[in-house]
């Protein structure tokens, strides 16, 4: 199965054109100082280095034969001091494309990840996390330099063979005819191959990309694989990935390397051929140092054409990353804030379900025209089959979906006029997948509430019965954890993030399967702090252990998108319907 999923390529919606290099070159715009600078600089170096033929020139036809030593010597010290200032010009343009290019990467990976941010929950449903990532690091990591040496090098090249021309007609007309035949063949080559080099590195970025998934993918999941014995055929696939990836690659390159021996050979044919010309067809018209600066100027010109091809390579390359990455870009941010919305007042809790109908995909409504009315500060459980609805139901209430059709109202308001922020941070949410962030346990307790003391941190902790396990750890509340709290048992985990999320203090508290990873002696303990916690408090929770919901203020009943049964625990128990049966089921379980 993984290896299928992980061999499916990305197809692109929208294929490359002018735009997107347009949209790259607003990240330019913004450091064009430092590009003029580059700029400069490199145009300064360009031009002194044309001036080192003129030298070489005056001294073979005039101070050589006239034994001008001190011609000679002059000539000597101007080459070298134009050597130190082309030393000097080409640190200085290092130092501005670099400051540049780190510039361009921050606010190109800024502006990918505030968005990421701001998609909706399906978008990352629906692809592994790892083809997101290579977007935002490697991708980025190979735009930058061409859009700061790149595109300057492609000035400066184009700049080079001008100048370079009209010195080279200067010196010798007829023979500069022969050095500009040579570029017609260049452009049909050019014509031919970019289209085959295009669609190389397009499959590359496919196959890096494939890679980098199930690489990312692999590494959070080392567990689960060794526990089943999988590293023989997770490394198969691995292999079989890696092998992908490195032949798409080379396939690419060997076209790009195709660039830089024809045009060695074009080149290489007319320097050649000026010579003959020169020597044989030219002799009398033309003195040694003449030819010797034809033939420099002619190996000059085709340097920057060479340097040309090359950029047109990393054009080709570029252009199959800024792709993926203005794709990225390009998502719709679906749950997002009405141009009208405004922020919802400080709430009491009472929440509406007004005949909602919800699809993650369409035609396939997950919940089925669900109504009910949840009072403020009532504890409010969700129970029934898995895939039934219940976390949507909680998704809905936050606001991280948007309905298909009927509404959802926070005390009178509909939250689909009311912005996103007021929303949730009004809300406390315990997932069931609990999720520890790299730090201090003190640190990620505070993430619920980033303003809060120490001791309001503290205090939370005690009220979940976190208190006890952290206050025996190495360095207590300070004790530094990874990104998957290792350190920690799952149950801590959970009641670390329940911590967190009571810390925020709520008016409506979401609890998904909260105390589903805690042992019975922590569960209730936890119990007699959810009593408290919960009082004066709108709270959904949904839990697969029963015995977790029942003295809740009503319980519904979802089965297949629908409520089909509500009420408390014991007027459920007195139905004896589906609530009763999946109850007593659960005890005999036990």
């Amino acid at each position: 199965m993984a290896r299928n999923k992980y061999n499916v390529d990305e197809t692109l919606e929208t294929q490359f054109n002018l735009k997107q290099f347009s949209r790259a070159l607003v990240y330019v715009f913004r450091y064009k100082k430092l590009f003029v600078g580059a700029f400069i600089f490199s145009l300064v170096s360009s031009v002194l280095s044309l001036l080192m033929p003129l030298f070489t020139e005056g001294a073979i036809d005039v101070y050589i034969p006239a034994k001008d030593v001190k011609s000679l010597i002059f000539c000597g010290i101007a080459l070298v001091l134009i050597v130190a200032a082309q030393a000097a010009c080409n640190r200085f343009r290092s130092r501005c494309t670099a400051l540049a290019g780190q510039a361009i990467i921050r606010d190109m990976r800024r502006d990918l990840y505030v968005h990421l941010q701001d998609l909706p929950f399906d978008y990352f449903d629906s692809r592994p996390h790892g083809k997101i990532l290579v977007r935002v690091i490697n991708y980025i990591n190979s735009v930058s330099d061409f859009l700061t040496n790149g595109l300057l090098n492609i000035v400066l090249q184009v700049i080079n063979l001008v100048i370079i021309g009209v010195f080279m007609v200067s010196v010798n007309s007829k023979l500069s005819l022969m050095v500009f035949a040579g570029i017609p063949i260049f452009a049909v080559y050019i014509f031919i191959m970019r289209n085959k080099q295009r669609k190389a590195w397009q499959i590359q970025a496919n196959k890096r990309s494939n890679f980098t998934a199930y690489l990312s993918e692999s590494i959070h999941g080392e567990r689960v694989s060794q526990s089943f014995a999988r590293e023989d055929f997770n490394a198969d696939i691995n292999e079989n990935l890696a092998q992908e990836a490195r032949s798409s690659y080379m396939h690419a390159v060997t076209l790009n390397h195709l660039m830089w021996p024809t045009t060695q050979l074009i080149s290489r044919t007319i320097y050649y051929l000026i010579y003959l010309v020169g020597v044989v067809y030219l002799r009398g018209t033309l003195t040694v140092g003449n030819l010797v600066a034809m033939t420099s100027y002619a190996n000059r010109f085709w340097r920057p054409i060479m340097m040309l091809s090359n950029q047109y390579n990393q054009i080709i390359n570029t252009s199959s990353y800024l792709e993926r990455i203005f794709q990225l870009m390009d998502e719709p941010v679906t749950v997002t804030d009405k141009d009208d919305a405004k922020d919802l007042p400080a709430i009491r809790g009472d929440v509406d379900f007004d005949h909602v109908i919800f699809e993650y995909e369409k035609d396939r409504p997950v919940l089925k025209d669900v109504s009910f009315h949840v009072d403020a500060g009532q504890s409010f459980a969700l129970v029934g089959p898995t895939g039934a609805g219940k976390s949507t139901i909680i998704n809905l209430v936050s606001r991280f979906y948007n309905l298909k059709s009927g509404a959802v109202r926070i005390d009178g308001y509909d939250i689909a006029d009311a912005t996103l922020r007021s929303i949730r941070s009004q809300m406390g949410i315990m997932l069931q997948d609990t999720f520890i962030f790299s730090g201090t346990i003190m640190e990620n307790i505070r993430y619920g509430r980033l303003d809060a003391t120490d001791e309001e941190c503290i205090e939370a902790a005690k009220r979940v019965y976190a208190h006890e396990f952290i206050r025996k750890m190495p360095k207590g509340y300070d004790t530094e954890i990874n990104e998957r709290g290792d350190v920690l048992s799952a149950g801590q985990r959970q009641l670390l993030s329940f911590a967190r999320t009571l810390l925020s203090d709520p008016k409506i508290l979401i609890l998904d399967e909260a105390t589903s990873s805690i042992d019975t002696n922590t569960e209730l303990l936890v119990q007699e702090g959810i009593k408290t916690l919960l009082h004066d408090r709108t709270s959904f929770v949904v839990a697969h252990r029963l015995s977790t919901i029942k003295d809740c203020d009503k319980i519904l009943y979802i089965n297949d998108g629908q409520i089909t049964e509500e009420g408390n625990h014991d007027q459920l128990m007195e139905k004896k319907g589906d609530y009763y049966h999946l109850y007593t089921s659960q005890l005999s379980g036990d």
